[in-house]
């Protein structure tokens, strides 16, 4: 794809008038993605008085009882090899990997990553790109706010009519003079006498969650069936997986990949270049891995408007799943009912799947992405 394509460009954000930050031109999803039933508010998850508290993203023990008491604040965040290096996803509880939305000359696309911080909310988060659909049922259970440089105009729309669950209007501009999102000018570009932003937008999810009063409780319930002790851990009985790829394009092709670390007790993650590296060398890393197959599709709304829309179909739908941790691994199935409801895994053997506290990363890629598994 040309890295100066109109339609993957943020320009005129200092300078020229009229122009939105990611206004991405797109159209609507079919009545699947866009269930518009009312939702109701989710319930905290029932737990046994002697269970110690745990942070709701990662699982991890709570060591201060009042710091769960604040919103999760997500990211969108750009994942194509032009935007590296990033900033910031280190400190993310879950990190998701979903559709980019920019097609390639054979029709797929790349990936863009969406970030969830809740235990940690770091200083500084970047790059920062528009909103995808999907963010809303991914994200309405934890009840977050979206970080990000806008969207398309009916994306907008879909995202407003489940704010009981998103924030999706605290975007670059809306929130400009607040501090909460700068400019890195080390990352501004210009080509062809046009200055560019699209690398450059950095969030600082500290003062951005301090530009709402909603969600200040923080996600009701947990994401993850997180289990209460190392024993319980669904792959410790699972089959080894010291390296796995997940491909995102045709032929299975575009792998993501990860490396297991013996030392560190880590997957070490890679793009289909290189290593995942962020800004400051370190390598990118993660407890646990998630692959969760489903349909990929692109929606639009009307005739005439502009490119199509990434759809996931995760709402009211099911698929299967991997679950990595510890350089092993076990498979399953998933449902996931309405927005506001988290996903249910079930393993290959009946049993429900019960995950290591720590941070995951969640793959997304189509259904019938062919994952490989070395031992």
């Amino acid at each position: 794809m040309d890295p100066f394509d109109r339609r993957t460009v943020v320009l005129g954000l200092l300078g020229v008038a009229g122009v939105a930050l990611a206004g991405c031109s797109g159209d609507a999803p079919a009545s699947a993605a866009l269930n518009t039933a009312t939702v109701g508010v989710p319930t905290a998850s029932p737990s046994a008085s002697n269970s110690p508290a745990r942070w709701p993203l990662s699982g991890k023990l709570v060591t201060n009882a009042s710091a769960p008491n604040r919103p999760a604040v997500a990211v969108k965040v750009p994942d194509n090899r032009n935007e590296h290096p990033q900033v910031g996803l280190d400190q993310a509880d879950i990190v998701f990997v979903e559709l980019d939305g920019y097609r390639d000359a054979d029709g797929y696309a790349s990936t863009r990553l969406v970030p969830v911080f809740h235990s940690r909310l770091p200083n500084d988060v970047g790059p920062v790109r528009s909103m995808r659909p999907v963010d809303v049922p991914l994200l309405s259970p934890v009840d977050a706010i979206i970080a990000s440089t806008g969207a398309a105009g009916w994306v907008v729309n879909y995202i407003k009519h489940f704010r009981e669950h998103v924030e999706g209007s605290l975007t670059y501009l809306e929130t400009k003079g607040s501090g909460a999102y700068s400019i890195d000018p080390s990352r501004v570009r210009t080509y062809q006498g046009v200055t560019y932003y699209d690398r450059a937008v950095v969030c600082h999810p500290r003062i951005l969650a301090k530009q709402t009063k909603r969600f200040g409780s923080g996600p009701q319930q947990a994401y993850f069936p997180f289990a209460e002790t190392d024993l319980e851990v669904s792959t410790a009985s699972g089959e080894a997986a010291r390296r796995v790829r997940v491909p995102w394009k045709k032929a299975d092709s575009y792998d993501m990949g990860y490396q297991y670390d013996e030392t560190a007790g880590r997957y070490l993650r890679s793009m289909p270049w290189g290593p995942h590296v962020l800004a400051d060398g370190s390598r990118v890393s993660t407890d646990n891995i998630l692959v969760v197959r489903a349909t990929q599709r692109y929606a639009k709304l009307y005739a005439g408007s502009g490119h199509k829309e990434p759809i996931h179909e995760i709402i009211d739908a099911a698929g299967t799943f991997y679950y990595f941790h510890g350089g092993r691994y076990v498979s399953g199935t998933w449902t996931k009912g309405a927005n506001e409801q988290p996903f249910d895994f079930t393993l290959t053997d009946g049993q429900p799947l019960k995950m290591a506290p720590g941070q995951t990363y969640v793959e997304l890629p189509s259904a019938d992405a062919q994952v490989r598994i070395t031992a």
